[in-house]
């Protein structure tokens, strides 16, 4: 005699932008940090590629002022300003430059406009993983297995709606919705991406090419970070927040 199987109900509510959360309103949560462009996917990608640990700051200041207290043959300094490397930095934000003859073994403090903003929001998160399509279903199958309620968080560029990073939770969400054994309860906005990822996933580089900041990203000769950015489980590795540093605990990767 068949009995009917129980579904684990999970519960996901989305955030398109970091603007109005507040820090301790995320404690204890379990926290995917989505910025799509690029800071997801250089994170992503430099961990791949044997970086030891990347230290997400806040400002720039605080970069120049953690790199001057660590050993420079050991540490990097990598980030952007309007998309562009920092003078004085070594590396910028595009996920071609963390290659593993660079990053391997390396530490690297690591200061975006937008993602490493919204991950210092998640700072007392329960977990905190940082996600991107080149590592979604990674970060899908880590959450399936844990069984709890998430917080997605989308990076957005400088507290502005940024399709690609709603996208990119309506993929996470649509690929959980199909795992057996597991009953989504969304938000309104979680309905919502789900619905712009099957009008907008079906081709992701497309869809990145016409985003505000993927055009933009293309006018200032960053056209190929794109094709990296849309590259879908390119990259087998779970970024996860542990204290102030984000690193691949070796449990999960």
């Amino acid at each position: 005699m068949k009995t009917n199987q129980i579904n684990k109900k999970i519960s996901i509510t989305v955030h398109l932008t970091p603007g109005n959360i507040d820090e301790m309103g995320l404690k204890d949560k379990n926290l995917i940090v989505i910025d799509v462009l690029r800071a997801s996917t250089t994170i992503a990608t430099a961990l791949q590629n044997g970086a030891k640990e990347i230290m997400p700051v806040g400002t720039i200041e605080n970069a120049v002022k953690i790199s001057g207290s660590l050993f420079g043959g050991v540490t990097l300094r990598a980030g952007e300003r309007n998309s562009k490397m920092i003078e004085g930095f070594n590396l910028g934000n595009s996920p071609k430059e963390f290659t593993e003859d660079v990053v391997k073994a390396k530490s690297i403090i690591f200061f975006t406009t937008n993602g490493t903003t919204a991950i210092g929001k998640g700072k007392h998160a329960k977990n905190l993983v940082v996600a991107g399509f080149v590592n979604l279903s990674k970060v899908v199958e880590f959450f399936i297995n844990l069984q709890e309620d998430i917080v997605i968080l989308c990076a957005a560029n400088e507290n502005v709606f940024c399709i690609e990073d709603a996208v990119c939770a309506g993929r996470i969400i649509n690929k959980m919705a199909g795992s057996a054994g597991i009953e989504l309860v969304l938000d309104d906005t979680g309905v919502a991406c789900a619905t712009l990822d099957k009008s907008f996933g079906k081709s992701i580089l497309k869809m990145l090419k016409s985003t505000e900041h993927g055009k933009y990203l293309t006018e200032i000769g960053f056209a190929d970070d794109l094709k990296i950015c849309a590259a879908l489980d390119s990259v087998q590795v779970i970024p996860m927040l542990v204290g102030n540093i984000i690193k691949l605990p070796k449990d999960i990767n």
